[in-house]
């Protein structure tokens, strides 16, 4: 489908780096949009709506007279425990935040004030379910949150999800979980979706506020280490199995849900905010992270496997003819 606007002729591939909890910084969403994709992060990687609207600043002067960088979104949590939902929706209508990325709901009320100041709203969805309920609340893309999938992450596979999506959806859909190379981007579009949302590959980035340790961890773990389990946040996420156990979420612990409680991660002295310091999530793509390059660098070899992958598919397409 024809990309929004917004996004026409803005993007050097078309891929969006995913939001992804005390990772995503304003290194990393500047370094993304000047090379080219959609940089985004989540508003509660600040721990008060007055230094996310600060993060925003920061972002919007580094790319003010750069006139080829992509635009930039922001992830808000609309889940009911967010006790800041109200407060940063405010601040991005203010700062007219090109790209909103909800979770967790879709509320109608939300879209529309996103829309009225001309911004675009993406939704993330596990289930057909979740689509269709964002699909009424008048989303223009919905993220499909595939099998594989870092963070918060479903278990359909891409092929069932975007299909559904797409029996309904004529809108912008893009396509998480497990990729790494340019090949797959192309083939995320040829499966249906419209952009690429990589959100592993950009945490082993040298812009990324990751520890190193959960960089190397990165580097070494493969999709056997992967765990889906709702034990840490009370949401099914992925993680790496490394990191869980050193954090001490044995298998009985996992076997466990959480809370889900967005206001407890924003106080640093509790546990479960301990906690999202040090269990690290990461999809099954991670088997394919095997460096940690700067954004520009990483963008540019996506772009010629990007083009490379192309030229192969045109030329295998030439051969059946």
């Amino acid at each position: 489908m024809p990309l929004p606007t917004l996004l026409q002729n803005r993007l050097r591939l078309p891929v969006v780096a995913a939001p992804m909890f005390l990772v995503s910084n304003p290194s990393l969403v500047i370094a993304c949009c000047r090379s080219g994709i959609v940089g985004s992060f989540p508003a509660l990687n600040q721990r008060e709506t007055s230094g996310f609207a600060a993060w925003l600043d920061e972002i919007t002067e580094a790319l003010r007279n750069d006139p080829a960088a992509a635009p930039f979104a922001v992830n808000l949590i609309v889940h009911h425990s967010n006790p800041r939902l109200e407060a940063d929706l405010a601040v991005c209508v203010e700062r007219k935040v090109p790209i909103v990325i909800t979770s967790l709901g879709a509320v109608k009320d939300v879209v529309d004030a996103v829309h009225g100041y001309g911004g675009l709203v993406f939704h993330d969805v596990t289930t057909r379910r979740h689509a269709e309920k964002a699909a009424e609340a008048g989303v223009d893309g919905l993220i499909a949150v595939a099998a594989g999938a870092g963070g918060h992450a479903g278990t359909w596979s891409p092929f069932a999800l975007v299909a559904e999506i797409r029996q309904f959806f004529d809108k912008t859909v893009l396509l998480s979980g497990c990729l790494n190379h340019g090949h797959q981007i192309l083939a995320a579009q040829v499966l249906g979706a419209d952009l690429a949302y990589m959100g592993t590959r950009f945490i082993a980035t040298q812009e990324s506020a990751a520890s190193t340790e959960y960089k190397n961890m990165l580097l070494t773990a493969r999709a056997a280490d992967i765990v889906h389990t709702a034990a840490v946040s009370g949401v099914p996420a992925s993680f790496m199995r490394q990191s869980l156990e050193e954090a001490g979420f044995d298998e009985e612990r996992l076997q466990a849900k959480g809370k889900m409680d967005y206001g407890e991660k924003l106080k640093p002295i509790k546990d479960e905010a301990k906690a999202w310091k040090t269990v690290w999530s990461a999809g099954q793509g991670v088997g394919g992270v095997n460096d940690t390059p700067s954004v520009a660098e990483l963008v540019a070899r996506l772009d010629a496997e990007y083009r490379a992958a192309r030229s192969a598919t045109v030329r295998l397409h030439a051969s059946d003819s």
